[in-house]
C-alpha cells in the first residue's frame, strides 16, 4: 500500500506541476502575441499549487527529504534519536491529521455556503479539498514514518 501511495502522489504531482507549466505558458503566449490573457489562469494556477506543495510535502516524507538540523540530535545515542525521531514523527502524524480534520470542516462550510471562486465562479470546494486531500497523503506518510522507527532496531540504526 504504502508504494502504491507513493506511485499516486507523484502522479498527482507530475499532472498539477505539466498543468501549471502548459497553462502558464499559454497564458504568457496569449498575453504577448494576442494581447490578451486567460482569465482564469492565475486562479487554477494558484489552486494548483497548494495541491503541489501539500502532496510534495507528502513525497518529501517519504524520502525522508525535510529540512531539519541534526548536529545535536547526532551526538546522542541510537536510543535516544530514535525517540525524538519517533516523537518529531507523531507530532508531525498529528498535526496534518488535524489539518486534515479541520479542511473537511472547511469544504462542508463552503458547500453549506455555496461559496464560489472570484474568478471562474465555480464552486469553492473544488479547490478546497485539495486540503484534506493533500494532508490525508501527509499524515498516512508521517504515520508510516512513525510506525518504522518504533520498529526499528539498533542493528538497523548503525
Amino acid at each position: 500500500m504504502r508504494e502504491f501511495l507513493g506511485k499516486v502522489e507523484d502522479i498527482i504531482c507530475a499532472i498539477a506541476l505539466v498543468f501549471m507549466t502548459v497553462l502558464t505558458f499559454a497564458n504568457v503566449v496569449a498575453r504577448y502575441v494576442f494581447s490578451a490573457s486567460f482569465s482564469f489562469s492565475e486562479e487554477i494556477t494558484t489552486y494548483l499549487f497548494v495541491l503541489l506543495s501539500l502532496i510534495g510535502s507528502a513525497a518529501a516524507a517519504r524520502r525522508k527529504a525535510h529540512l531539519g538540523f541534526t548536529a545535536i540530535v547526532d551526538l546522542l545515542s541510537f536510543g535516544v534519536r530514535r525517540a525524538i525521531a519517533a516523537f518529531g514523527y507523531l507530532l508531525a502524524f498529528l498535526f496534518s491529521s488535524a489539518l486534515f480534520w479541520y479542511g473537511i470542516s472547511m469544504v462542508q462550510s463552503q458547500i453549506r455556503h455555496g461559496q464560489v471562486t472570484a474568478g471562474m465562479q465555480w464552486p469553492e470546494w473544488i479547490f478546497g479539498a485539495f486540503v484534506p486531500l493533500g494532508a490525508f497523503f501527509i499524515a498516512i506518510e508521517f504515520l508510516f514514518l512513525f510506525l518504522d522507527e518504533v520498529t526499528k532496531r539498533e542493528a538497523d540504526g548503525k
